[in-house]
């Protein structure tokens, strides 16, 4: 399974977890705040994944 990263959207707010592979959660879910530093938050978390070499 290559990573997935699940996202419950909602209104002003998003909950986020990533997974490397099945049953194996990359970190804590977090919430993602639907403003440009929410939006940074998870681009960064998956640059940073991806410079693990998870994503292909």
């Amino acid at each position: 399974m290559n990573p997935v990263i699940g996202l419950d959207i909602a209104k002003g707010e998003s909950e986020a977890q990533a997974f490397l592979d099945k049953n194996k959660p990359y970190g804590k879910s977090f919430s993602v705040a639907h403003t440009c530093g929410g939006l940074s938050q998870f681009l960064g978390l998956t640059k940073e994944i991806q410079s693990q070499g998870k994503f292909p």
